[in-house]
């Protein structure tokens, strides 16, 4: 029989140990963290109670009945601890603040690994024989080591350790966090209590209005508790980017940094204005990172010449402008909004030729933007013909919808090389091929067409994704993704590192909450603490072998654990009797009949197993039929294949974005940006952490990205339109939270909650719109949801609106938030869900019942010379007519009520504050929408008018019919009287 290993504690090197009833020790029940006991009992004594890898506090129980015979040298380091902290050794260099979650790992002896950590998955079987006890090679290779490297990689202390650290977690201070959660519960009960109260007391006059009022809040409940609960426990993290350029790029030796991809996607270059476009790109090449490591692939899914040429001209002035970024260290790197910022651009800079090259450089791109204006007037009409390249060819894309696949690389290696004759980051136009009967899949396809043609070409390890518009503000943003996803042990399982959303251009009171500051201020950081942040669609840097389907590298397999500790997420499993090896290897046969392959597992494999696993054959049905690209999937450090013959590079990236190459894969379904909603990048995060990945939420203090944000009424609804329809689409897929990711408790109860809150929050619209048409019918009727209630009973109803006022300011506490940005985010909360989103849910619903599709609308990027003169243009939608109803609806019942009240008397004033307080909380929420319609002339066009004044009036007489305004007059009682009525 074979003997089970016990695994080895990540800080010292020595195995953890075994408790009493024969499991291994496990200090962290959520990530299986291997730590000893010792290490542990290290920890506890100074004061350190958070999981080194994922942030979770340890159980205070977890020290109890462990058998402490698992080493006698774990007994001799526990007392070399407790005795002698100062000491220099394995310890000392180890075992520091919460910030050693990025400790470097260790060999048994001490020797310093970690620069070796993330090698080719060829070499993974050498260096775990070399972490073996007995293994001659790793005494062999530790005796190679010469004791002066021993001495520069150790720190002299565990002080000096600190400097190791890329990034630390840093919880909310327990007198905030505390006080949140407490409230949290007693709204909780509190809410139990007034339904309670609600539903067995009943209104019998107004049944129908109460039901329907019952209804309404039990729903918004449930939608509080699926928002609330994932925002349990927020954290903060803090980056050390100066110590990864020290590990990272020492002197004199070549930079060890991973390379990135960018990807830059646009459709339309008359909606999405070119000179847009080009700061983004030029953001992008002026990065503060390694040229080498940098390419920027371009995305023209409408295959416009006009994008074409202009990406000819932003590569021809990131000449100038690069070397002239660098060289003064300015931000933001994009030129459009550096020039335009109202600040001492003097202010820290000492070189005395600054002033001249800027004035130049100002003088050189207003040229720039003449150029680009004079191609995009050429480009408003299109000839008859077609459009013709400058050597006379007619241009592939004059068919939109008919056209080859196009590729040109600009600058690079090969290229042409800035003006100070320094190598520039690689740019590369990409478009790729479309056939009439072929499903295209809009931005998620065009994602995916770039991950195959970046691999192919540079094959970067990471990726990051922006919108054209969102510029990177920060050059030193991909540096802050690095110390995560480089790390050696927070890392390992991050697919993604997700940045908060920041924009330009909005007006200060942000009337229509375009800065979404309460969900990337809050609720992302709230799921940081769980799973991580959902992705956005654009700021986010991926971990390439993430989208290929590839599950994180396996944690150390520490199950069985007793039913006490075991997983909230995922059923308690029978103890294995078979070794863990042949566990892997029996879960990895399993994998490989579904072509979807755990990459950290593939050194498990035997030599026939493995020349199965990297033959062709067993690929193409996953990733397609490119021998290149599938050899390019297994390197998991990136770069392009040695075997490759680097003049056929282009042919195969022309081939990998046919329109043709995904049939009969698993594009879209399992790997790449999934398929099936046109907000694909909920669906792409929610995979990835279906398969057991963990995202993290990244907060620079410096803004790392900015974008431009619709700020109009009607471009604002669209948007909140398109978001939404998306989310109803994931609701009726098969991929909905609700019933999807199930197997494996992967994905952790509250971040499933969160996904279930990102695709119900649609369908809230409903009763929401009931709720807000509520307070008009009840003061045109007379009537109201509510009986009379005694003074006990007012106690639930104060001490619920107490409890959710306490609740927000509690939130605003521990986030940061402005109570101004709170309150404009419940507004249009309202206003959206009585409009876009209710519109959304119909459509969705019409395509999935009946099959009609609505058209995916590009939200216009475009800006206004006058500051917010975009803000004041009325564009008219259908989305305008039912909050204007509402509005006049309760305007009108606000009327009615007062008057009532004062033809009956001052005796019907008492009842009447109730509805009028109902009503008035409406007409205040939809406020700005108000503002909104009236504009910058104060008009309302007469077509919203004349519509919402035709519906409020049906809906106003429909109620008069059901229960006509007339004195009802108290006659004699038929029944004592014996009139026969």
């Amino acid at each position: 029989m074979m003997e089970s290993k016990s695994p080895v504690c990540n800080t010292c090197g020595e195995e953890i140990g075994v408790k009493p009833n024969g499991d291994f020790f496990v200090a962290c029940h959520e990530c299986s963290f291997p730590i000893c006991k010792a290490c542990l009992e290290y920890e506890f004594k100074e004061g350190r109670r958070i999981c080194l890898r994922c942030g979770n506090p340890y159980d205070e129980n977890v020290l109890d009945d462990v058998d402490t015979k698992t080493s006698k040298n774990q007994s001799t380091i526990a007392t070399h601890i407790n005795n002698t902290p100062q000491d220099s050794g394995i310890h000392a260099r180890h075992i520091s603040t919460v910030s050693t979650i990025d400790s470097e790992l260790n060999d048994e002896y001490g020797n310093p690994i970690w620069k070796n950590r993330v090698d080719s998955w060829k070499d993974k079987k050498d260096k775990k024989s070399k972490k073996k006890k007995n293994d001659p090679k790793a005494q062999e290779h530790d005796s190679q080591i010469p004791p002066q490297q021993h001495m520069e990689d150790m720190p002299p202390n565990a002080e000096a350790a600190a400097t190791d650290v890329l990034s630390v977690v840093i919880p909310i201070p327990r007198t905030k966090i505390t006080a949140y959660r407490i409230v949290i519960i007693m709204r909780l009960i509190i809410l139990a209590l007034f339904f309670n109260y609600r539903i067995t007391h009943p209104v019998d006059s107004a049944y129908g209005l109460w039901l329907t009022s019952v209804i309404c809040e039990i729903w918004f409940a449930v939608s509080w508790v699926l928002d609330q609960f994932p925002k349990w426990s927020p954290i903060n993290r803090e980056t050390y980017i100066d110590r990864l350029s020290a590990r990272f790029e020492r002197e004199g030796e070549e930079s060890q940094l991973a390379a990135v991809d960018f990807f830059v996607s646009t459709v339309d270059p008359l909606k999405e204005p070119p000179l847009i476009t080009a700061n983004t790109v030029l953001s992008i090449l002026a990065l503060d990172y390694p040229v080498d490591k940098v390419s920027c692939y371009v995305s023209d899914d409408g295959a416009a010449m006009l994008s074409f040429e202009s990406l000819v001209e932003t590569a021809d002035f990131a000449r100038k402008w690069v070397p002239f970024c660098k060289k003064y260290s300015i931000e933001p790197r994009a030129p459009e909004f550096y020039f335009s910022l109202k600040i001492d651009y003097l202010r820290d800079k000492v070189q005395p030729s600054f002033v001249k090259e800027r004035r130049a450089m100002k003088r050189d791109y207003e040229e720039f933007k003449i150029r680009m204006n004079a191609l995009v007037a050429k480009a408003q009409k299109t000839p008859e013909e077609g459009w013709t390249m400058q050597d006379g060819t007619s241009w592939p894309g004059n068919n939109t919808r008919d056209h080859p696949g196009m590729i040109q690389v600009f600058l690079g290696y090969s290229g042409a090389r800035d003006i100070e004759g320094n190598e520039l980051p690689r740019l590369v136009y990409v478009s790729r091929e479309k056939r009439p009967g072929y499903q295209h899949h809009k931005k998620a396809g065009a994602e995916n067409a770039l991950v195959r043609v970046s691999a192919v070409l540079t094959n970067a390890p990471f990726i990051l994704n922006l919108d054209c518009d969102h510029y990177v503000n920060n050059s030193k943003a991909v540096r802050e993704a690095m110390c995560f996803l480089m790390d050696p042990i927070v890392g390992q399982d991050v697919c993604y590192v997700q940045f908060p959303q920041r924009f330009d251009g909005i007006d200060k009171s942000d009337r229509y909450a375009n800065r979404n500051i309460v969900f990337f201020d809050v609720n992302m950081r709230g799921l940081d603490g769980i799973q991580g942040p959902v992705y956005v669609g654009t700021g986010c840097v991926f971990r390439r072998q993430a989208l290929y389907g590839y599950s994180p590298p396996s944690k150390p397999k520490m199950l069985p654990q007793s039913s006490s500790s075991s997983c909230c997420c995922c059923p308690t499993k029978k103890k294995p009797t078979q070794d863990p090896s042949e566990i892997y290897k029996d879960a990895k046969r399993e994998e490989l009949d579904a072509a979807i392959f755990n990459l950290g597992d593939l050194d498990n494999y035997d030599e026939y197993e493995r020349s199965m696993l990297i033959s062709q054959t067993s690929f193409e049905k996953t990733f397609g039929l490119s021998a290149v690209f599938i050899e390019s999937t297994l390197m998991e450090n990136g770069g392009v294949p040695d075997s490759v013959n680097p003049s056929t590079l282009i042919k195969e990236a022309i081939h990998v974005i046919s329109c043709g190459y995904e049939e009969k894969t698993e594009w879209g379904k399992e790997i790449g940006w999934i398929y099936g909603s046109i907000t694909e990048d909920i669906l792409t995060g929610f995979k990835m952490h279906c398969r057991g990945w963990r995202s993290i939420y990244c907060m620079p203090k410096r803004a790392a990205f900015k974008g431009s944000a619709p700020i109009n009424l009607s471009d604002r609804l669209n948007q909140v339109l398109r978001w939404a329809l998306g989310s109803v689409e994931i609701f009726f897929s098969r991929h909905s939270p609700l019933w999807y990711g199930y197997k494996g408790g992967k994905l952790k109860w509250l971040e499933r909650f969160a996904y279930a809150n990102t695709t119900i929050y649609p369908f809230t619209s409903i009763p929401l719109l009931a709720y807000c048409i509520l307070p008009a019918i009840c003061l045109l009727t007379d009537k109201f949801i509510m009986p009379p209630i005694s003074t006990f009973a007012s106690l639930f109803f104060i001490a619920l609106f107490m409890s959710i006022i306490a609740t927000g300011i509690l939130e605003l506490r521990w986030s940061g938030v402005s109570i101004e940005e709170w309150w404009r985010n419940e507004q249009f909360w309202v206003i959206g869900g009585i409009s876009a989103h209710l519109f959304a849910v119909v459509q969705g619903l019409l395509k999935i019942l009946a099959g009609i599709d609505t058209n995916f609308t590009v939200t216009s990027k475009a800006t206004d010379d006058d500051d917010f003169g975009e803000l004041y243009a009325f564009k008219w939608t259908t989305l305008l007519i039912p909050p204007t109803t509402v509005l006049i609806i309760n305007i009108v019942g606000v009327v009615a009520g007062i008057s009532d009240a004062i033809n009956n008397g001052y005796q019907s004033w008492g009842p009447l504050f109730g509805k009028l307080f109902f009503s008035f909380w409406v007409i205040v929420h939809l406020y700005p929408f108000l503002k909104g319609l009236m504009g910058r002339q104060n008009r309302t066009p007469t077509i919203v008018v004349i519509w919402s004044v035709l519906l409020a009036s049906i809906f106003s007489l429909l109620w008069v019919r059901i229960d006509p305004f007339v004195l009802k007059t108290k006659g004699p009682d038929t029944s004592m009287c014996g009139i026969n009525c």
